[in-house]
């Protein structure tokens, strides 16, 4: 079973999610101030959005860890990462 051991990763997804857990609770104040629907489900879109990428983050994490275990360049791992990244 894989985990986040590096504290920086932890850290990183942590406050993304955060971060997202802000949007949140703005969310649920549009709601309760009657904002138009338009307004809500922007908001809704950037937090999924967000999770999203710290879902990628995530995954990330554990593509690392299996190609540092393979034994495949640095660069290698870094290329793929960053392509996760930027479509995610």
């Amino acid at each position: 079973m894989d985990y986040l051991h590096r504290e920086q990763d932890k850290k990183a997804l942590i406050l993304r999610l955060k971060r997202v857990e802000g949007q949140m609770r703005g969310v649920q104040r549009l709601i309760e101030e009657d904002a138009p629907c338009e307004a809500v489900a922007q908001q809704l879109s950037a937090a999924r959005r967000a999770l999203d990428k710290a879902f990628h983050s995530l995954v990330g994490c554990l593509i690392e860890s299996r190609l540092s275990a393979t034994g495949n360049a640095p660069a290698e791992i870094k290329q793929a990462l960053e392509i996760l990244s930027r479509y995610s």
